[in-house]
């Protein structure tokens, strides 16, 4: 009967990673296909029209990153997957706005879009925390905003260039193409079973955090934690920068019209760095699995600079690099959602979770990368995304390995008391 039990709730697990993944991929939809579009030659208050319109959605997905470091980890589990999907209508209805509004106020209607759906990721997390197999749901959850970004973008590009649909429509149909599979996914996804008594003996119980939990774990680790946000600043900057201006990067490394080469490139990647990530869980020592993973982050980092030098020299192809670029970019990105913090949680005997060090690190990586794109002497560059987001990569990449290091024998040194007592 134990086995019997035992196998149910392993199909159970992995039909929620299943529509976790699902969920999150659908809301992508909603977020990402805009970018697809060039708006070129538009111009909104005299600055580009795109990169103010990028800049209002993240002002706020920035936001609701920050409230959601409370409102996520304080929500009763029986009001998550409504949540999940009034936060996706509103921003659907943000995507309405979009079309209709005339072109000055059309950046309002990308901060409502935004608005919401920064929380997401944290209500669909919570379904899956607190559990044996935890890093390898995540990685599976993670696996769906490597893939789901460049297949909307793909659809995007489709509706404009093959069906002649408006830029400025494409985003709210693209939304409504996915809204159905949302619905079922989050209807699935909140039949999740809670974590079983097995669960809660191995994993420490995650709890939720009040404002003095909170405060107690960052004031108990802020060095090191502040050493890895500064890393989870730039790989944010160079992921999303990545993400938004995929169209631009591609044309200036000659690649035009061909809408399928997002989606079959962050294919690749998804496999790749879900594949990596997800050895973790076969690392039962929470130290061992973060020397090792911090060991992995580095040399992902010296793969970004290293295929970028390669690409400037002649010395790979258009596809081959951005599939390496993803790589080197989403291995530690991914890392931190799966393995950094989860272990770092696991390790300490503070009451913690990792859905609040997610949103805060979300929540500062967000804005960094707002304050970035908002000084336009960074931005006038703008007719060579190319450059300028290779030039970004050397210096973030660099500074980021000698953060990591740093971080890396902090905590070895700061946990190895506590875990000691765990083997």
């Amino acid at each position: 009967m134990s086995d019997q039990s035992s196998s149910t709730n392993r199909k159970s697990l992995w039909i929620a990673a299943a529509a976790a993944f699902s969920v999150y991929f659908c809301m992508y939809a909603f977020r990402k296909p805009f970018t697809a579009a060039a708006f070129d030659g538009q111009e909104v208050f005299n600055n580009e029209l795109k990169s103010v319109l990028i800049i209002s959605q993240l002002l706020g997905y920035m936001t609701s990153k920050f409230v959601g470091v409370r409102l996520v980890s304080e929500l009763n589990r029986k009001y998550r997957a409504l949540a999940i999907v009034g936060l996706i209508i509103f921003s659907e209805l943000a995507l309405v706005l979009f079309a209709i509004l005339p072109a000055d106020y059309k950046l309002i209607a990308m901060f409502l879009n935004g608005l919401p759906l920064g929380m997401v990721f944290g209500f669909v997390l919570s379904f899956l925390e607190g559990r044996t197999t935890t890093e390898a749901l995540s990685a599976a959850l993670c696996a769906s905003f490597i893939m789901s970004s460049g297949v909307v973008k793909s659809i995007g590009q489709w509706l404009i260039l093959d069906k002649s649909v408006d830029e400025f429509h494409m985003p709210m149909i693209v939304g409504l193409i996915f809204l159905l599979p949302l619905l079922f996914s989050v209807w699935v996804l909140q039949k999740t079973p809670p974590p079983s008594a097995l669960d809660v003996q191995a994993r420490k119980k995650r709890s939720t955090m009040n404002k003095g939990d909170r405060w107690n774990f960052f004031a108990t680790y802020w060095p090191g934690l502040l050493l890895l946000f500064i890393v989870y600043v730039t790989l944010t900057i160079i992921r999303t920068f990545r993400d938004d201006f995929g169209v631009e990067i591609w044309q200036g490394l000659g690649i035009r019209d061909k809408p399928s080469v997002y989606a079959s490139s962050e294919t690749i990647v998804m496999a790749i760095v879900t594949m990596l990530n997800a050895v973790a869980i076969y690392m039962r020592n929470n130290l061992r699995a973060l020397r090792v993973t911090f060991i992995i982050m580095t040399l992902a980092f010296v793969l970004l600079i290293g295929s970028t030098f390669i690409q400037n020299q002649g010395g790979m192809t258009p596809l081959f690099y951005m599939v390496l670029c993803g790589i080197g970019l989403y291995i530690p990105y991914v890392a931190f959602h799966t393995t950094v913090f989860e272990r770092i949680v696991s390790a300490s005997p503070l009451r913690g979770n990792l859905v609040f060090l997610m949103y805060l690190a979300d929540s500062i990586g967000y804005l960094g990368y707002v304050v970035l794109l908002s000084v336009k002497p960074f931005f006038e560059s703008s007719t060579n995304k190319l450059a300028l987001f290779q030039n970004t990569l050397y210096s973030l990449a660099g500074f980021s390995i000698l953060c990591l290091v740093i971080a890396a024998v902090y905590f070895q040194n700061r946990l190895s008391n506590k875990e000691a007592l765990r083997r």
